[in-house]
């Protein structure tokens, strides 16, 4: 029995040594296998973002929740190491033969040469041409609305690590300080609009006692929704240490990037697009290909713009002159309709309750539906939300959020009501479609659940495939439908104008130079948004240069493949299975989107002839 035991004792340190020592290879080394490489990749990635294994809630259902008591280092030294890592393992990726992977696999080495590419090539050169903190985004709101919107608090150590998160805001917002004074120091300045803005949100966002801020109520609510589980006396003690909290570490790290931006207010004079910034015309050429995964020039984008804008006013005209609007400009025009007392909700919380309500009426409706245009449906629901108050007046008019991995967390359509006029009944429907279904949430929600494909391609950000599948969805819907009204199409053909005026003004600002004024005024010319959206829009695109291009350019293509199948497969050409080759490869960027289609059409047609 003794050697029995010896032997067995000896054998499990032998495969402690070898799991040990497959470790060490593949964590420090060229895995053997190139799936263990991309897992590999992926786990460093995630492990330097907390908040992404919060947002994913990947190691929480095997009881590994640690992370979600830590926020990510925000450093100008840790942006430089994660860009060494990516350049370190691109170099290690590169040692893998491409000749030795066929179909996914094949698939899977592509993007990953892509994307990683696209991060590597040039990444140290315009590493600090961003503007991390600005009206739409950035710590002093992306911060609280994930702690509001996807932190969990579900039980005592939920809450204890909410208020660990909390006791972090002072560190986390002096790492992005040093990184603004870093860009200011090699002449990179934000928008005055954006330094202005982002000043009036964070004043009024700490202009409050701290037991009444916003982190401080929503942890209230939820430690009332725990009396199950925690008595009267821990609840008291946990929300007495987050208001501290709020107090001591939130409250300190806004003033201290409050004094920041005011120190540089006078310095930031400039509304003008990227070209002002150094390199700011190649900084621009970079974002317009990482933004729409093509080789077309500024140029090029801005001309197919401009035919756009014109063949879709033409539609539009059509409706408005039915509708006896024939005098202004097609944005006049849609204002004026916009204003009609049929078309507007009550301006209080009770209407904005029923847009919520309808939003979400128009999404069952067609979520019924889809059965006719798709094999495949997303197991995880979407819900419709408000967007948070406290950053409303800069957010766009609607964005989605994804579902958690494990499906606990829903998709959320997230509805701006910061005006009811801005949202005309006629222009519901296609929003709703193009956030949640058949838009984003279907097409992110099913990458999410594609089982069989490295978890980097569920969950790559690839904006030119998302948005230009959004906007495809838009059409899709019109297509099966759901838009017949003429003032629903109305809506669904202002959606798209407003698509493609994007490839004007942003081309135009940032390429040709036009002023932000010049842009709201073309913008409003065509779309028929109010002055309030529009501008918010125009400044939107000044502060993320590029990123407005991939709707239309994502369309465009997806729309092309369709018709590139249809006409080379005839009869056999089945809608069902070109929305399958789209949405089951994960997100793409468009050249090899374009491959899967031309290959799907490819086995078609030679199954056909065998």
């Amino acid at each position: 029995m003794k050697k029995v035991l010896k032997w067995l004792g000896g054998g499990l340190a032998v495969l402690v040594i070898l799991a040990g020592l497959l470790f060490v290879n593949v964590w420090y080394f060229k895995p053997v296998s190139i799936d263990l490489f991309y897992g590999r990749v992926f786990l460093k990635v995630a492990l330097d973002s907390p908040e992404l294994l919060t947002s994913l809630r990947l190691l929480d259902g095997i009881g590994i929740r640690g992370h979600n008591a830590r926020l990510s280092d925000a450093s100008p030294q840790a942006e430089l190491e994660s860009l060494q890592t990516f350049a370190n393992e691109y170099e290690v990726f590169q040692r893998y033969d491409r000749d030795d992977y066929s179909d996914e696999a094949l698939l899977s080495y592509d993007v990953f040469d892509y994307f990683m590419s696209q991060y590597v090539v040039d990444g140290e050169r315009f590493l600090y041409h961003s503007f991390p903190v600005n009206q739409m985004f950035g710590i002093q709101s992306s911060l609280p609305n994930f702690m509001v919107d996807q932190h969990v608090i579900e039980d005592q150590t939920g809450a204890e690590h909410y208020l660990a998160r909390l006791q972090q805001f002072d560190e986390v917002f002096a790492q992005v300080v040093e990184g603004l004074r870093l860009r200011e120091q090699r002449g990179i300045l934000p928008p005055q609009f954006a330094v202005q803005k982002v000043l009036k949100q964070m004043r009024e966002f700490i202009d409050k006692p701290a037991s009444e801020h916003l982190l401080a109520t929503h942890f209230a609510e939820r430690m009332d929704a725990l009396s199950d589980q925690l008595d009267a006396g821990e609840r008291e003690q946990l929300s007495a240490a987050v208001n501290a909290a709020v107090a001591d570490s939130i409250y300190p790290a806004y003033r201290k990037l409050i004094a920041y931006l005011e120190s540089i207010e006078s310095k930031a004079t400039s509304n003008d697009g990227v070209w002002r910034l150094p390199d700011g015309d190649e900084y621009y050429a970079n974002q317009v290909a990482f933004h729409t995964s093509t080789d077309m020039t500024p140029e090029q984008i801005h001309e197919i713009g401009l035919q756009e804008v014109a063949r879709i006013a033409t539609e539009m005209d059509a409706i408005l002159i039915a509708e006896g609007l024939t005098e202004g400009t097609i944005g006049e025009r849609v204002q004026q309709l916009a204003k009609r007392p049929d078309q507007l909700y009550p301006d209080s919380e009770a209407g904005r309750e029923q847009i919520l309500a309808d939003y979400q009426t128009i999404l069952d409706e067609i979520d019924a539906g889809m059965n006719a245009a798709f094999n495949l449906r997303p197991d995880t629901g979407v819900e419709v939300r408000r967007v948070p108050e406290f950053s409303q007046d800069t957010a766009p008019g609607a964005y989605y959020q994804g579902p958690s991995l494990d499906g606990e967390r829903p998709g959320v359509f997230f509805a701006n009501l910061r005006n009811v006029g801005e949202i005309p009944k006629f222009g519901m429907r296609t929003l709703a479609y193009h956030e949640g279904i058949p838009g984003h949430h279907f097409q992110i929600a099913l990458t999410q659940e594609l089982k069989d494909l490295p978890m980097f391609r569920r969950l790559i950000p690839m904006t030119v495939f998302s948005e230009g599948w959004a906007l495809y969805a838009e059409q899709l819907a019109f297509e099966m439908g759901y838009q017949d009204d003429p003032l629903d199409n109305l809506g669904r053909l202002q959606a798209e104008m407003f698509r493609a005026v994007r490839l004007v003004v942003d081309t135009g600002m940032h390429h040709k130079r036009w002023s932000r004024e010049a842009s709201i005024q073309y913008m409003l010319d065509y779309t028929g948004m109010g002055v309030d959206e529009v501008t918010a829009e125009i400044e939107r695109y000044l502060v993320n240069p590029g990123q407005a291009l991939a709707y239309k350019i994502g369309m465009m293509k997806i729309l092309e493949l369709r018709e590139y199948a249809r006409a080379a497969l005839g009869e056999r050409f089945d809608l069902k299975a070109f929305h399958d080759q789209v949405l089951t490869h994960g997100a793409l960027p468009m050249y090899l989107l374009e491959r899967v289609v031309r290959d799907w059409v490819d086995s078609m047609q030679d199954n056909a002839t065998a």
